[in-house]
């Protein structure tokens, strides 16, 4: 009687192993599925497009080296982010060293000097967004 309670133990053991590979085998398969990308990527990918910049001097002439303000309002950019001024220079944009923190609200103030004479093209940036470009002319 030993001998068929020890064989019974066995198939039964067997047969519990075989039916746990099996379900491991099935949940390997399942993991090996492609997945979509996760939501909070689309929204991520969305709230960048949607970033912008605005810009407004508070003069368009101005003396070599006399001080004016830029102002403008952004969305999708946060708080405390830095927006810096770019000016065109034999035709490539060139980051000045003057930027400004965004506040709470987006907006921005900006105080600039210039010294290059002629017409000025500007815009503000932060990373990849920029604003509109404007001109301020320096006599």
């Amino acid at each position: 009687m030993i001998s068929k309670r020890r064989s019974l133990r066995t198939a039964v053991v067997g047969t519990l192993g075989a039916a746990s590979l099996a379900l491991a085998g099935t949940a390997t398969a399942a993991t090996a599925t492609t997945h979509s990308p996760s939501p909070v990527a689309a929204v991520q990918t969305d709230q960048a497009a949607k970033a912008s910049i605005t810009a407004t001097p508070s003069t368009s002439s101005v003396r070599a080296w006399q001080l004016f303000r830029v102002t403008g309002k952004t969305t999708g950019i946060k708080a405390g982010g830095n927006v810096t001024l770019q000016q065109k220079q034999h035709g490539k944009w060139v980051s000045l060293p003057a930027s400004a923190p965004v506040s709470r609200s987006g907006s921005y103030s900006l105080g600039v000097k210039l010294g290059l004479k002629g017409k000025n093209d500007l815009r503000i940036v932060n990373g990849a967004t920029a604003s509109p470009v404007f001109g301020v002319t320096v006599r």
